[in-house]
């Protein structure tokens, strides 16, 4: 069996190196992939957002499915080409993937179908977004209702800090065409969580919960990112929270979808707020979250290709079994270049010495110049996740194996899973 991997970050580096633990043999292609990546499986320059350029090689190569890593493509029709062309790909299209690509349209189907979210208006003129502010007081949250790579949300303590949010998308136009449209969403309290779900688009399997950290600084401060870091299981996520996330969000979702005849097939993500009524959702995702994936792939011990492909058949994963886990503990650091989210300098050499033993390094963000000398090209540039016995070690290995990379202005969090730390200091 032939594999195609569309994208070149740090989530496309996890999926890789699981499938290959899974099946040294398997013929993997990606496109464009990494340095990192480079070490595993063949890659082919191919941009993910070269839709026509992705389907004419996957259809060249024969490739029996293709899995597409971030949302621009699946966005953009990739799903869609291909199936026109008779090759299997695990990711929606585009309709479906407008439950991430139009926040509009996600709140749209959540209030339909029932499922827990926060009230939300939308607006494209600046009057009425202000007006809809002062309605409902702060704090308050300004969303872009397009595609902005995780940082176009503003969580605005005042009016005058939603009112430069409002100004800097609407005005400045600072997020392009994702801001065009925004949102003005009622703020949620509690604690927030990630939750992976593959499906056929009726039949669904949960994978172990993981939490995202989203802001820049430790303490949870600074501008929203596309995630500083991210750990996995998250323990005040029981089995039952997970069922009930199943049955309150997940199967009304895909109900609804299947009803405006835009059935989803591949990974919804669920971006939860646990709040004190229970789980209500904060945005959907149509793909593999990032860096979650770096943290939720290496415990699995399922193989993970037959349940991609099974999304993917006709009998769907009807009759699949649960997914299995270590038990283990994984915590991911994310290593970003200078000036991440809003500019990042790129360019710098990066160094190695010798991660310890149980540290997984994943490039996000790398490159290899004409000299053959690796170099940041992103903002995210490496994913470092630790895996161990307990959260704590998990930890304690992650952030050696952040220390191990080097390059000029290299930044990082040292308190990714800060919670669970804490709720395990409060048992023990």
């Amino acid at each position: 069996m032939k594999v195609l991997i569309v994208g070149s970050g740090g989530r496309e580096h996890a999926i890789v190196r699981k499938l290959r633990r899974d099946d040294p043999g398997l013929e993997i292609v990606v496109a464009p992939g990494n340095p990192g990546v480079a070490r595993l499986a063949r890659c082919a320059p191919i941009p993910a957002t070269d839709i026509a350029g992705i389907a004419d090689f996957a259809k060249a190569e024969a490739v029996d499915l293709v899995v597409v890593g971030p949302e621009a493509p699946l966005a953009a029709g990739l799903a869609d080409r291909l199936g026109s062309d008779g090759i299997a790909c695990f990711g929606p299209t585009a309709a479906a993937a407008k439950i991430e690509s139009s926040k509009r349209f996600a709140k749209e189907v959540m209030l339909r179908s029932g499922v827990p979210t926060a009230f939300a208006s939308w607006h494209t003129d600046e009057a009425g977004a202000k007006r809809a502010v002062r309605d409902l007081g702060a704090p308050i949250v300004i969303k872009a209702s397009g595609l902005a790579a995780g940082k176009g949300v503003f969580v605005c303590q005042s009016v005058e800090e939603a009112d430069r949010a409002i100004e800097l998308m609407l005005q400045a136009t600072a997020f392009g065409a994702a801001g065009t449209e925004i949102l003005v969403e009622e703020f949620m309290s509690g604690e927030e969580l990630s939750l992976f779900f593959l499906t056929d688009g009726e039949n669904f399997l949960p994978l172990i919960p993981a939490q995202d950290h989203k802001r820049l600084l430790e303490h949870d401060l600074g501008p929203n990112t596309g995630g500083m870091g991210a750990y996995a299981p998250v323990s005040i996520a029981s089995a039952a929270l997970i069922d009930r996330v199943g049955q309150e969000v997940v199967a009304p979702t895909l109900d609804e979808l299947r009803h405006r005849s835009t059935p989803f097939r591949g990974l919804l993500y669920a971006g939860l707020m646990l709040t004190e009524t229970g789980p209500k959702v904060v945005e959907f995702n149509c793909r593999f979250g990032d860096p979650e994936t770096e943290a939720v792939l290496p415990l699995m011990t399922s193989p993970l290709l037959p349940l991609l492909a099974g999304a993917c058949r006709p009998d769907g994963l009807t009759g699949v079994s649960p997914v299995s886990f270590s038990g283990q503990s994984a915590l991911t650091i994310v290593v970003a270049s200078p000036g991440y989210p809003e500019a990042p300098r790129i360019g710098r050499e990066v160094s190695f010495a010798t991660p310890p033993a149980g540290a997984l390094v994943f490039h996000a963000g790398t490159v290899i110049d004409a000299r053959g000398v690796l170099r940041t090209s992103g903002g995210r540039v490496f994913a470092i996740t630790g895996i161990g016995d307990s959260m704590s070690e998990a930890q304690r290995v992650a952030t050696a194996g952040a220390e191990s990379v080097s390059f000029d202005g290299a930044y990082w969090r040292h308190d990714i899973g800060w919670r669970e730390m804490a709720r395990h200091a409060r048992t023990s």
